[in-house]
């Protein structure tokens, strides 16, 4: 069976935010990427990655209309044989971050709504049950 093992939150700011969840809860953070396309700080529980963006090139006022989730992802045992499962249903291909791989490897694809979801044969940073590249 597929595991959820991530989701992503739009926030105003990541690292207050991380700090506001790392405060209330326990969480830890496992990582942060800055890129072009913005900022994401990662926190975990030991089973799920919660990731926390700020994505750039909105306006203040387009990012206030986007705050709240972003997206999900889930991890499987085959990428390819989940993407055939994926279009068969209705979902279709999004697009895959170049030079992404182990730890937070992230295939984007939408359901049949247009929700957008990533897949991931590796999990994320700080997840349970993760596959490491060397298991292949």
């Amino acid at each position: 069976m597929a595991r959820l093992r991530h989701f992503a939150l739009n926030v105003r700011d990541p690292y207050k935010s991380a700090e506001f969840y790392k405060k209330v809860f326990g969480f830890e953070i496992v990582g942060e990427e800055v890129l072009d396309l913005g900022t994401g700080v990662f926190l975990s529980d030991g089973v799920v990655n919660l990731a926390l963006l700020k994505l750039n090139g909105k306006t203040e006022e387009e990012w206030e209309k986007m705050i709240g989730s972003n997206h999900f992802g889930i991890q499987v045992d085959d990428i390819a044989e989940a993407e055939k499962a994926i279009e068969e249903a209705g979902g279709a291909f999004f697009f895959e971050f170049p030079g992404s791989g182990p730890g937070n490897a992230e295939r984007k694809y939408k359901d049949p709504d247009g929700v957008v979801f990533d897949v991931s044969r590796y999990g994320w940073l700080g997840t349970d049950s993760r596959f490491e590249p060397e298991d292949e």
